[in-house]
Formats: C-alpha cells, structure tokens, sequence
C-alpha cells in the first residue's frame, strides 16, 4: 500500500471510527458508571470485533454475509431488538443507582462485544474499507499488514476518547437530576440507533 493509499484509509477509519453510533454511546455509558480500568474492557472488546472483522473482510465473509439478503435482514432485526431492549432497559434504570460490582468484568466486555457486532455500520464500513482501498493485483495479506495496525490503533484511540468523555461526564454529574438525565439520553440514542437498525437497507459489495 502507497503512502498516498494509506493516508486516505487512515482519514477514512478516522472518521468511521469517531461518528457517534452505538459503540461510542456504550462508552461513554461505560465511563460515567464505571471504575476506568473495568470500563476500558468495553474498549478491548471493540478491538476483538475489530480485529475478527479485519480478518473476515480480508478472506471474503462479511462481503459474502452482506450478499445474503434473508441473512443480513435476520442479523438486523435481531440487532435492532437487542439495541431496542437496551433502550428500553437502561431508560427503565437510569434512577437507580448501578454501583460497579453489579457489573462483572465478563458482563462489561461481552455486552461490548455483542454491541459492536450487531452494529451494522460495522459491515458497511468493512466492506467498504475493502472495496476501496485494497490492491487486487497485491497480496492481501502484504496490505493487512498495514490496515490492521492502522485500523486498531485508531479504534482505541478513539473509543478510549469516549470512554474518558464518559468518565468526565459522570464526574460532572454531581446532581441526582443530571445525572439521571444523562442516562436517559444514553438509553434513547441505544433505541434510536436500534429503530434505524431496523429501517436500514443492506449494504451491498461495490462490484
């Protein structure tokens, strides 16, 4: 990969990675309730899906998934419910108090995980970092060695960033009221992102 190509898909990442969507709304969740270091979990779970998806776009499966429409309109009712549910679940909550050892650290990292999975805006990107940037006449593997380390330390970056925006927020968050409000907010963005989920259509490989 140029360094003309690289600088491109870095801009590219950069902005893919730090739109608000559902990860960034889990991390900013995540700091204002938790202790740092348990909410940095969200973040390394984020990066396991990042790097599972790098590898599956490389060898073709999120391109073939996303060609399967029936597949990819089960994968995104599913993931709007769950998204839905979430919303529904944390609004119901936010009066409550949630002290961390409510929160294991397994629970912390696998509900990133399942929020940045079911994400659609994470096939979509994929597959057009894919369709755009790789090299069909280079070995694939020769430019993961670029994309990936690239991508990854971009996503940290910038989910580390939400996750310490999160953890200013909750120490802000001196009143009751604030505070229960903020956590209101958080809930309806996990149903509006789940009800777009819902409506959007499937991406498509560019051919």
């Amino acid at each position: 990969m140029s360094f003309e190509a690289w600088t491109i898909f870095a801009l590219f990442w950069v902005v893919f990675v730090t739109t608000p969507g559902p990860n960034a709304v889990n991390c900013i969740s995540n700091g204002m309730s938790l202790p740092l270091t348990k909410a940095m979990l969200g973040v390394l779970a984020i990066l396991t899906q990042a790097s599972a998806f790098l590898i599956l776009s490389a060898v073709g499966i999120t391109a073939l998934i996303a060609a399967s429409p029936m597949g990819f309109f089960i994968a995104k009712l599913i993931g709007a419910g769950f998204l839905i549910w979430m919303g529904v679940r944390g609004w119901m909550n936010a009066a409550k108090p949630a002290p961390a050892s409510e929160r294991p650290a397994r629970h912390v990292y696998f509900h990133a995980l399942a929020v940045a999975t079911i994400n659609p805006k994470s096939v979509a990107g994929y597959l057009a970092a894919f369709s755009q940037f790789v090299q069909p006449d280079v070995p694939i593997w020769q430019q993961m060695a670029v994309i990936m380390p690239t991508a990854l330390v971009i996503t940290t970056l910038s989910y580390t960033g939400f996750t310490l925006l999160g953890a200013l927020m909750g120490k802000a968050a001196l009143g009751a009221v604030f505070n229960i409000w903020v956590r209101r907010v958080m809930a309806t963005c996990f149903i509006i992102y789940g009800v777009l989920l819902g409506a959007s259509s499937t991406p498509t490989a560019r051919g």
